[in-house]
Protein backbone atom coordinates (compact mmCIF):
# COMPACT_ATOMS: atom_id res chain seq x y z
CA UNK A 1 0.00 0.00 0.00
CA UNK A 2 1.15 3.73 -0.42
CA UNK A 3 -0.23 7.20 -0.71
CA UNK A 4 -0.58 8.36 -4.19
CA UNK A 5 -2.37 11.64 -4.04
CA UNK A 6 -1.97 13.89 -0.94
CA UNK A 7 -4.58 17.13 -0.20
CA UNK A 8 -4.30 19.80 2.10
CA UNK A 9 -6.78 22.54 3.17
CA UNK A 10 -4.51 26.11 3.35
CA UNK A 11 -6.29 29.03 4.50
CA UNK A 12 -6.18 32.25 2.59
CA UNK A 13 -5.11 33.99 5.17
CA UNK A 14 -2.19 31.54 6.62
CA UNK A 15 1.15 32.43 7.16
CA UNK A 16 2.98 29.70 8.65
CA UNK A 17 3.83 26.56 6.83
CA UNK A 18 2.58 24.42 9.32
CA UNK A 19 0.41 21.11 7.85
CA UNK A 20 1.83 22.57 4.59
CA UNK A 21 5.04 21.75 4.89
CA UNK A 22 4.07 18.16 6.75
CA UNK A 23 2.15 17.71 3.39
CA UNK A 24 4.97 18.11 1.34
CA UNK A 25 7.06 16.12 3.39
CA UNK A 26 4.75 13.12 2.75
CA UNK A 27 4.56 13.87 -1.15
CA UNK A 28 8.29 13.59 -0.86
CA UNK A 29 8.25 10.53 0.77
CA UNK A 30 6.10 8.66 -0.89
CA UNK A 31 6.60 10.45 -4.76
CA UNK A 32 2.72 11.54 -4.54
CA UNK A 33 0.87 14.37 -6.44
CA UNK A 34 -0.19 17.27 -4.21
CA UNK A 35 -3.43 19.26 -4.08
CA UNK A 36 -3.62 22.08 -2.14
CA UNK A 37 -7.08 23.24 -1.58
CA UNK A 38 -8.61 26.75 -0.35
CA UNK A 39 -11.63 28.69 -0.64
CA UNK A 40 -13.48 31.97 1.07
CA UNK A 41 -17.47 31.62 1.37
CA UNK A 42 -19.31 34.64 -0.18
CA UNK A 43 -22.48 35.51 1.80
CA UNK A 44 -25.46 36.57 -0.52
CA UNK A 45 -26.89 40.57 0.05
CA UNK A 46 -28.02 40.55 3.19
CA UNK A 47 -31.85 42.19 3.04
CA UNK A 48 -34.23 43.77 5.92
CA UNK A 49 -37.32 45.15 4.93
CA UNK A 50 -36.69 45.23 1.17
CA UNK A 51 -33.45 47.15 1.63
CA UNK A 52 -29.84 45.68 0.85
CA UNK A 53 -28.27 46.17 4.18
CA UNK A 54 -24.54 44.41 3.59
CA UNK A 55 -23.45 42.64 0.30
CA UNK A 56 -20.47 41.68 -1.43
CA UNK A 57 -18.94 43.96 -4.13
CA UNK A 58 -17.20 43.77 -7.54
CA UNK A 59 -14.34 45.16 -5.26
CA UNK A 60 -14.42 42.23 -2.96
CA UNK A 61 -14.47 40.05 -5.42
CA UNK A 62 -11.55 41.16 -7.17
CA UNK A 63 -9.79 41.13 -3.60
CA UNK A 64 -10.58 37.96 -2.42
CA UNK A 65 -9.38 36.29 -5.64
CA UNK A 66 -6.34 38.16 -5.77
CA UNK A 67 -5.40 36.98 -2.03
CA UNK A 68 -5.92 33.34 -3.07
CA UNK A 69 -3.98 33.41 -6.17
CA UNK A 70 -1.33 34.83 -4.10
CA UNK A 71 -1.83 31.46 -1.78
CA UNK A 72 -1.09 29.75 -4.88
CA UNK A 73 2.06 30.43 -5.33
CA UNK A 74 3.32 30.98 -1.54
CA UNK A 75 1.98 27.63 -1.15
CA UNK A 76 3.72 26.31 -4.05
CA UNK A 77 7.32 27.60 -2.78
CA UNK A 78 6.13 25.79 0.77
CA UNK A 79 5.84 22.58 -1.06
CA UNK A 80 8.86 22.82 -3.12
CA UNK A 81 8.23 20.01 -5.37
CA UNK A 82 7.93 20.04 -9.40
CA UNK A 83 5.75 21.98 -10.61
CA UNK A 84 3.84 18.68 -12.51
CA UNK A 85 2.94 17.26 -8.84
CA UNK A 86 1.73 20.46 -7.70
CA UNK A 87 -2.02 21.42 -8.09
CA UNK A 88 -3.82 24.03 -6.61
CA UNK A 89 -7.81 23.84 -6.32
CA UNK A 90 -9.48 27.19 -5.03
CA UNK A 91 -13.06 28.48 -5.19
CA UNK A 92 -15.62 30.79 -3.70
CA UNK A 93 -17.50 28.28 -1.14
CA UNK A 94 -17.63 27.67 2.44
CA UNK A 95 -14.60 25.81 3.10
CA UNK A 96 -15.41 22.79 4.82
CA UNK A 97 -18.09 22.19 2.18
CA UNK A 98 -15.10 22.29 -0.70
CA UNK A 99 -12.82 20.26 0.70
CA UNK A 100 -15.47 17.54 1.57
CA UNK A 101 -16.25 17.85 -2.04
CA UNK A 102 -12.31 17.85 -3.50
CA UNK A 103 -11.61 15.28 -1.03
CA UNK A 104 -12.11 12.33 -3.75
CA UNK A 105 -9.29 13.09 -5.85
CA UNK A 106 -7.28 12.20 -2.63
CA UNK A 107 -5.78 8.82 -0.64
CA UNK A 108 -5.13 11.36 2.00
CA UNK A 109 -6.15 14.71 3.50
CA UNK A 110 -4.31 16.88 5.56
CA UNK A 111 -5.54 20.01 7.94
CA UNK A 112 -4.49 22.17 10.48
CA UNK A 113 -5.84 21.06 14.00
CA UNK A 114 -8.08 24.05 15.06
CA UNK A 115 -9.90 24.25 18.67
CA UNK A 116 -13.33 22.54 17.99
CA UNK A 117 -16.36 24.87 16.81
CA UNK A 118 -19.46 24.20 15.28
CA UNK A 119 -19.26 27.27 13.52
CA UNK A 120 -19.36 26.08 9.22
CA UNK A 121 -19.90 29.38 8.06
CA UNK A 122 -16.94 31.15 6.93
CA UNK A 123 -14.62 29.02 8.48
CA UNK A 124 -13.04 26.12 7.92
CA UNK A 125 -14.20 23.06 10.11
CA UNK A 126 -11.38 20.80 10.09
CA UNK A 127 -13.13 17.91 12.84
CA UNK A 128 -16.62 18.65 10.97
CA UNK A 129 -14.65 17.86 7.28
CA UNK A 130 -13.33 14.19 9.07
CA UNK A 131 -16.44 13.04 9.81
CA UNK A 132 -17.97 13.82 6.41
CA UNK A 133 -15.25 13.23 3.62
CA UNK A 134 -15.15 9.45 3.83
CA UNK A 135 -10.86 9.47 3.89
CA UNK A 136 -8.42 9.38 6.13
CA UNK A 137 -7.67 13.05 8.19
CA UNK A 138 -4.30 13.94 9.35
CA UNK A 139 -4.56 16.48 12.26
CA UNK A 140 -1.51 18.71 12.26
CA UNK A 141 -1.12 20.41 15.41
CA UNK A 142 -0.14 24.16 15.58
CA UNK A 143 4.45 24.61 15.24
CA UNK A 144 4.46 20.98 13.78
CA UNK A 145 6.01 21.06 10.58
CA UNK A 146 7.11 17.81 9.58
CA UNK A 147 6.25 14.20 10.42
CA UNK A 148 9.01 11.19 10.43
CA UNK A 149 5.99 8.57 11.23
CA UNK A 150 9.08 6.42 12.40
CA UNK A 151 7.55 5.61 15.51
CA UNK A 152 3.16 5.23 15.95
CA UNK A 153 0.79 4.55 18.26
CA UNK A 154 -2.30 2.86 17.13
CA UNK A 155 -5.05 3.63 19.96
CA UNK A 156 -7.54 0.33 19.35
CA UNK A 157 -10.91 -0.21 20.26
CA UNK A 158 -12.88 -2.95 18.04
CA UNK A 159 -14.85 -0.63 16.06
CA UNK A 160 -15.45 -0.11 12.48
CA UNK A 161 -13.30 3.37 12.71
CA UNK A 162 -10.61 1.56 14.15
CA UNK A 163 -10.40 -0.91 11.86
CA UNK A 164 -10.76 1.49 8.99
CA UNK A 165 -7.69 3.91 10.32
CA UNK A 166 -5.72 0.60 10.66
CA UNK A 167 -6.20 0.41 7.18
CA UNK A 168 -5.45 3.43 5.76
CA UNK A 169 -2.51 4.18 7.64
CA UNK A 170 -0.36 0.91 6.64
CA UNK A 171 1.51 3.37 4.15
CA UNK A 172 2.80 4.62 7.31
CA UNK A 173 2.77 1.65 9.45
CA UNK A 174 4.59 -0.38 7.42
CA UNK A 175 7.66 2.13 6.84
CA UNK A 176 7.52 3.03 10.84
CA UNK A 177 10.65 1.35 12.99
CA UNK A 178 8.13 0.60 16.07
CA UNK A 179 4.02 0.77 16.37
CA UNK A 180 2.64 0.38 19.92
CA UNK A 181 -1.00 -1.15 19.65
CA UNK A 182 -2.72 -0.21 23.16
CA UNK A 183 -6.50 -0.71 24.03
CA UNK A 184 -8.07 1.11 27.23
CA UNK A 185 -10.68 -1.19 28.65
CA UNK A 186 -12.52 -2.41 32.06
CA UNK A 187 -11.08 -4.34 34.35
CA UNK A 188 -13.96 -7.03 33.47
CA UNK A 189 -12.33 -6.66 29.44
CA UNK A 190 -9.05 -7.03 29.95
CA UNK A 191 -9.25 -11.16 28.49
CA UNK A 192 -10.75 -9.33 25.79
CA UNK A 193 -8.79 -6.71 24.99
CA UNK A 194 -5.79 -8.52 25.10
CA UNK A 195 -7.03 -10.89 22.11
CA UNK A 196 -8.18 -7.75 20.05
CA UNK A 197 -4.82 -6.21 20.31
CA UNK A 198 -3.37 -9.75 19.54
CA UNK A 199 -5.07 -9.88 16.82
CA UNK A 200 -4.39 -6.45 15.40
CA UNK A 201 -0.74 -6.93 15.90
CA UNK A 202 -0.52 -10.75 13.76
CA UNK A 203 -2.59 -8.67 11.18
CA UNK A 204 -0.25 -5.93 11.14
CA UNK A 205 3.19 -8.01 11.19
CA UNK A 206 1.86 -10.22 8.36
CA UNK A 207 1.85 -6.74 6.47
CA UNK A 208 5.72 -6.24 7.77
CA UNK A 209 4.73 -3.94 10.47
CA UNK A 210 7.49 -4.31 14.06
CA UNK A 211 5.06 -3.74 16.33
CA UNK A 212 4.25 -4.05 19.95
CA UNK A 213 0.55 -4.40 21.93
CA UNK A 214 -0.40 -3.65 25.58
CA UNK A 215 -3.85 -2.82 27.53
CA UNK A 216 -4.67 -0.58 29.82
CA UNK A 217 -7.57 -0.63 32.65
CA UNK A 218 -9.58 2.34 32.80
CA UNK A 219 -8.67 5.45 35.40
CA UNK A 220 -9.55 8.79 36.13
CA UNK A 221 -7.42 9.55 33.49
CA UNK A 222 -9.09 9.80 29.96
CA UNK A 223 -8.31 7.60 27.66
CA UNK A 224 -6.68 10.14 25.10
CA UNK A 225 -4.61 11.37 27.43
CA UNK A 226 -3.12 8.00 27.89
CA UNK A 227 -2.23 7.92 24.33
CA UNK A 228 -0.77 11.06 24.49
CA UNK A 229 1.52 10.48 26.90
CA UNK A 230 1.92 6.68 25.78
CA UNK A 231 3.46 8.65 22.60
CA UNK A 232 5.75 10.98 24.57
CA UNK A 233 7.05 7.93 26.04
CA UNK A 234 7.73 5.78 23.05
CA UNK A 235 9.07 8.65 21.42
CA UNK A 236 6.53 8.55 18.88
CA UNK A 237 5.22 11.51 16.33
CA UNK A 238 1.87 10.17 14.97
CA UNK A 239 -0.77 8.86 16.82
CA UNK A 240 -3.58 6.48 14.67
CA UNK A 241 -7.25 6.06 15.89
CA UNK A 242 -10.72 5.92 14.49
CA UNK A 243 -12.35 9.15 14.76
CA UNK A 244 -15.90 9.01 16.64
CA UNK A 245 -18.53 12.00 16.50
CA UNK A 246 -21.94 12.84 14.88
CA UNK A 247 -23.68 16.09 13.81
CA UNK A 248 -26.37 17.63 16.03
CA UNK A 249 -28.18 19.86 15.19
CA UNK A 250 -25.82 21.66 13.22
CA UNK A 251 -23.23 21.15 16.11
CA UNK A 252 -20.25 18.19 15.80
CA UNK A 253 -20.65 15.79 19.29
CA UNK A 254 -17.70 14.11 19.17
CA UNK A 255 -16.71 11.24 21.42
CA UNK A 256 -14.60 11.12 24.63
CA UNK A 257 -11.44 10.01 23.34
CA UNK A 258 -11.54 11.88 19.79
CA UNK A 259 -12.53 15.06 21.08
CA UNK A 260 -9.60 14.76 24.48
CA UNK A 261 -7.05 13.83 21.63
CA UNK A 262 -7.87 17.03 19.11
CA UNK A 263 -8.09 19.36 21.88
CA UNK A 264 -4.48 17.82 23.83
CA UNK A 265 -2.07 16.12 21.26
CA UNK A 266 0.47 18.11 20.56
CA UNK A 267 1.88 15.19 17.22
CA UNK A 268 -0.08 14.43 14.38
CA UNK A 269 -3.29 12.30 14.68
CA UNK A 270 -4.91 10.33 11.39
CA UNK A 271 -8.43 9.55 11.76
CA UNK A 272 -10.48 8.05 9.75
CA UNK A 273 -14.71 7.73 10.52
Amino acid sequence: MSVASVMVYVDSEQQEAGQVAVAGGIAKNFGAAILGVSAVAVEPPFVAEGVIIEQTTEEDLKRIKATLSAKESWFRKVVGLPGETVEWRWALDYPTDFLVEQARAADLVIVKRRPLTSSHSHFFDPAGAMLRMGRPTLSVPERVTELSGDRIVVGWKDTREARLAVRDAMPFLTRASQVTIAEVCAPSEQDVAHKHVRDVAGYLQRHGVQCQHEIRVHTAEPDGGYLVRLAAEVGADLIVTGGYGHSRLGEWIFGGMTQTLLEQAPVCLLMSH
